[in-house]
């Protein structure tokens, strides 16, 4: 990624989906920036096996809760809980319901 003041978020974005689609891929870094200064980074790589692997997106899953909950200055166990409820949430809507509700907010945003 680049430190371009050209290049704007949507593309720093599109970039990175693009290099996740691609499956010569086998490590990534992610790091956070907060006004200018880096708050946290991580990093998450194929592994040998299957648990290996489990267990490093285990790992990336617990630092990315970390990272949110140092962000939002609330205890990790809360953001654990709150995102536990919002995918079993997420779980029971079909995609349809989920579009119709990403509309809905999109609608509200522009009045």
């Amino acid at each position: 990624m680049t430190d371009d003041g050209d290049t704007t978020f949507e593309d720093e974005l599109d970039a990175a989906r693009e290099l996740l689609t691609d499956e010569s891929i086998t490590a990534f870094y992610v790091g956070i920036v907060d006004d200018g200064e880096t708050v946290d980074t991580t990093f998450a790589q194929t592994a040998d096996d299957p648990q290996q692997e489990g267990l490093q997106a285990l790992s990336l899953l617990a630092t990315h809760v970390r990272i949110v909950a140092n962000q939002a200055g609330v205890d990790p166990a809360t953001v654990a809980g709150d995102a536990a409820t919002l995918a079993g949430q997420l779980d029971e809507l079909s995609p349809e319901e989920l579009a119709a509700i990403e509309g809905d907010e999109e609608q509200a945003g522009d009045g």
